[in-house]
């Protein structure tokens, strides 16, 4: 019933795209996992970045009103999101700094503790509004996209 999921082009490019959305995992493991599905690079990419990108807006609008309603359930969820806004407020440093590029380059660089959520949850803490942080992220998923492309196919096999 679910062979299509690995049998089918469209099953591939839907694991894919699941995979990117996953906090941590993102198209840092999208693509590549993607691509040992049988992917093209092109359409790897587009389903990791679009996967990616996928949850960006809904974390930008409503992770406040998440953060608060879990903080009222419990102390501990409260201290945990107490220091998810802490690491956020420190990796918020270089945006306040360097402004949209610090934003770019924080969601660009392909590590943990980095990527498309991060740069979310960053925006939020800042207060930044939706047009200014998602066109930010957009082009780091983008660059991002780019690096794990490269070191998944080589450099040379790309261009």
């Amino acid at each position: 019933m679910l062979a299509w999921l690995t049998e089918s082009t469209v099953g591939r490019l839907l694991q894919t795209f699941l995979i990117s959305m996953v906090p941590v995992l993102e198209l840092r493991a999208g693509i590549p996992y993607g691509v040992s599905l049988g992917l093209d690079y092109h359409r790897a990419a587009l389903a990791a970045i679009l996967g990616n990108l996928f949850p960006v807006p809904i974390i930008i609008l409503f992770v406040r009103q998440v953060f608060a309603w879990l903080r009222k359930k419990s102390g501990r969820l409260d201290a945990w999101i107490s220091g998810m806004e802490n690491k956020a407020e420190l990796k918020g440093e270089k945006v306040r700094r360097y402004g949209a590029l610090g934003l770019v380059l924080l969601v660009a660089i392909p590590l943990p503790g980095t990527g498309a959520w991060t740069g979310a949850l960053v925006a939020v803490v800042l207060g930044l509004r939706m047009r200014d942080a998602l066109p930010a992220i957009i082009v780091g998923v983008v660059i991002a996209a780019a690096i794990v492309l490269g070191l998944t196919y080589g450099v040379s096999t790309i261009f």
